[in-house]
């Protein structure tokens, strides 16, 4: 009898598994939402200025 193969499967292929943490990552804190806001809200400062630059720049405006 002929055995059928799934995709993407090959006969006898070990399975993948997830490595374990490390110890540096197990004592690691979660990270907070506070932190996620502010670095949001830090990229998007970033991103006004660069804005703001471009369309001086395109517009012709000097500093002087």
């Amino acid at each position: 009898m002929r055995h059928v193969l799934r995709p993407g499967r090959l006969p006898h292929q070990r399975l993948m598994h997830r490595p374990p943490p490390r110890r540096d990552e197990a004592k690691r804190p979660p990270i907070r939402m506070s932190d996620l806001i502010l670095a949001v809200l830090g990229v998007t400062l970033l991103g006004g200025f660069a804005l703001t630059a471009a369309f001086a720049l395109a517009a012709g405006w000097t500093v002087s």
